[in-house]
């Protein structure tokens, strides 16, 4: 490695990835996956000096283990169980599950692997893809001196009345650099009180913040690939095995992954019961906000008892709107990403890593905004999308 060791322990990476995986733990062992990595800006060139040097942080990352600290912290979690935590006292990252190659500047990633295991890359490779990327393609320290600078304003305008509302950082997957993330973190939760906690796992522990997250799209996703699932009622069973693995706890359920209005259609009385929030991760937030706020009062309860969760590419300023716009009518809070990890005199990378097969089965999220589709079988993402509609007339 020319580059220190960008991962150096295995908490660093995003909350949900444990939530998600004792789930598959408890209950869907036999499912395999395999991820595909995906640059969505234009120009960018991983060199062959930049792919051998996210080779090797990658075979760095497949040495580490929990330490029995970091597996303690966990068990102090309070909906991670222990069977789960002595779980991963054994597991480790396997190299073998991960392909690299680059190719005419650009760059291929695939995950293949149970899916309990293989579903864990996914956020140390975005986080060493994006760091080995800035610093040997850019003036790091210049990026640095930038990144300071910006924080010294949010932290001003966060002090001063000028944003008014509490969020939570959710920057692992892109941000500058684990240096960084640590900086704007701290800084974030000492010298504000609007900062309620992280994603970041090992920085909550570090810190004594509270860890923060439930599911990801590729959650729901995996029940595509299950055989007895028909697919337009994947939120279903995904939301009954999470009440069931939770108990009521961690509840704050994501909306989009094969499109809103599907999903509420198994977001029935029970399930507003059960959960206390929802998050919103694409289409217009105000559209979405109103169309959830209308299903609670349909089943006849208070919106001011539901936590709406925005975290769809937002700045402070877009946060503010949205905060003012519904602070009355429902709680509300943001999870934000890059613009607290990764805001520099440069362009953030728009890189993602997406569930595509499970046990052999394409799979896809839909989203409420087509351009974040994904799916590598254009045969299959249609017959999704007719699935989901055909059921969204049916139950009109």
């Amino acid at each position: 490695m020319k580059l220190e060791p960008i991962i150096i322990s295995l908490l660093d990476t995003d909350l949900y990835k444990f939530n998600m995986d004792q789930v598959i733990f408890h209950k869907h062992t036999d499912l395999c996956g395999k991820y595909y990595f995906k640059c969505r800006n234009r120009d960018v060139v991983f060199t062959d000096e930049t792919v051998e040097e996210i080779k090797a942080q990658v075979d760095h990352l497949c040495t580490l283990k929990f330490t029995e600290e970091e597996l303690d912290y966990l068990r102090s979690i309070r909906f991670i169980k222990n069977d789960y935590v002595e779980f991963l006292r054994l597991w480790r990252p396997i190299r073998d599950y991960v392909e690299i190659s680059g190719e005419n500047g650009e760059l291929s990633v695939v995950v293949d692997g149970p899916l309990f295991s293989a579903m864990q890359f996914e956020i140390y490779l975005l986080e060493i893809i994006n760091e080995v990327y800035f610093r040997m393609n850019f003036d790091y320290e210049k990026l640095r001196k930038s990144a300071e600078e910006r924080l010294d304003k949010k932290i001003e305008r966060l002090g001063d009345g000028t944003y008014t509302f509490k969020f939570a950082e959710f920057g692992c997957r892109r941000r500058l650099s684990r240096e960084w993330q640590e900086v704007a973190v701290r800084r974030l939760a000492a010298e504000t009180d609007k900062c309620v906690g992280t994603s970041n796992v090992y920085l909550a522990m570090k810190y004594d913040l509270t860890p923060i997250g439930t599911y990801a799209h590729e959650y729901v996703q995996m029940y595509q690939g299950i055989d007895r699932i028909p697919l337009a009622y994947t939120n279903h069973y995904a939301m009954r095995d999470w009440y069931d693995e939770y108990d009521g706890d961690n509840g704050t359920a994501l909306t989009d992954t094969i499109t809103t209005d599907l999903f509420l259609l198994d977001f029935n009385r029970s399930m507003v019961n059960n959960y206390s929030g929802v998050r919103h991760d694409s289409g217009d937030p105000y559209e979405w906000g109103e169309k959830i706020i209308k299903h609670y009062e349909r089943y006849g309860v208070d919106p001011k008892s539901k936590l709406l969760l925005f975290s769809d590419s937002l700045d402070f300023d877009r946060a503010q709107k949205l905060f003012d716009y519904f602070k009355d009518r429902t709680k509300v809070s943001f999870g934000i990403g890059t613009f607290c990890s990764n805001d520099t005199c440069e362009n953030a990378l728009n890189i993602v890593i997406k569930l595509q097969y499970v046990n052999g089965r394409p799979v896809a999220k839909l989203s409420d905004d087509v351009g974040k589709a994904m799916c590598r079988d254009e045969s299959y993402l249609d017959y999704l999308k007719r699935s989901v509609a055909f059921r969204i007339d049916r139950e009109k």
